[in-house]
């Protein structure tokens, strides 16, 4: 079986209660997004915002530039599909996760206060395509939530193993929180994300960083993961109380570590890996 056939397959598993399998790795989201622009918190823009440049704006990092007066939200020059604001937002979120024991509690929980925290609704009771986001996390493979500018994206054919003229907006609109910032979020496909630069949906398709990752560390049983940003920092890590009962397939969660082994987002989770396996031995 090949990355596209799989990609297919572990979406169309958690979509059971709609009685309906995708047919691709993305939900298709056929509509025109329209996102309304709702201002975030300037401290966390903050800590990126450095030399001012020439238009008005202010450098925000290596490759980020701020808004300006008029209102405009800040700019990722390499990846300008990033929703750089709402990116931020999402970011300070996972923080006040890893601050308590949210991300200690049964799966599901843990699940939607990923969701929660990434700027998304946990939607399980609407059709695909529609906003839900039931597969979300649940799977190897839709673990990178990804915040896009507003604008509908469709897949040419860049990415392998993801199908052509897969339109994504309505269903992004639905699902997303609006007070997080403009655009959207989503959680898309990590395949590819192994490579450098990486060749994965948020990368490719919306040329856009992801906010954070979910990977399941590589211990024994796979019942504890890490979130990590687009440079593989770590943000957060977790262990649902009902692991590993109660997480998602065993082969779901080796899969995961699997497509980001040798990668920048594999370090934490082995490093956390490696810790635990320490501390067992003591």
């Amino acid at each position: 079986m090949n990355d596209g056939q799989e990609c297919k397959r572990s979406a169309a598993k958690h979509i059971v209660v709609t009685k309906m399998r995708l047919s691709r790795c993305l939900l298709p989201l056929a509509s025109t997004v329209s996102y309304c622009f709702h201002p975030g918190s300037a401290a966390n823009l903050s800590a990126f915002v450095s030399n001012t440049t020439a238009g008005g704006g202010k450098s925000t990092g290596r490759h980020m530039t701020s808004g300006d007066d008029a209102g405009r939200s800040p700019l990722d020059h390499e990846y300008p599909g990033t929703a750089v604001e709402r990116m931020l937002n999402i970011r300070a979120r996972v923080a006040q996760l890893a601050k308590g024991d949210d991300l200690f509690q049964p799966w599901e929980d843990v699940r939607r206060r990923i969701l929660w925290a990434g700027g998304l609704k946990d939607l399980t009771n609407v059709r695909p395509g529609e906003g839900y986001t039931g597969h979300a996390f649940n799977d190897f493979n839709h673990v990178d939530l990804t915040a896009m500018m507003p604008v509908d994206s469709q897949n040419n054919g860049e990415i392998r193993g993801i199908a052509r003229g897969n339109f994504l907006g309505k269903g992004i609109r639905v699902a997303s929180l609006p007070e997080l910032g403009s655009g959207g979020s989503w959680s898309t496909c990590a395949l590819g994300c192994n490579k450098d630069p990486p060749q994965d949906v948020a990368h490719i398709q919306f040329q856009s960083r992801i906010a954070f990752k979910l990977v399941w560390v590589p211990n024994e049983n796979f019942d504890t993961f890490v979130l990590v940003d687009d440079d593989g920092r770590q943000l957060a890590h977790g262990k649902p109380s009902d692991g590993p009962a109660g997480l998602p397939n065993l082969r779901e969660r080796q899969r995961n570590y699997q497509i980001v082994a040798g990668s920048k987002y594999a370090k934490e989770a082995e490093a956390l890996a490696r810790e635990n396996s320490v501390k067992d031995e003591l």
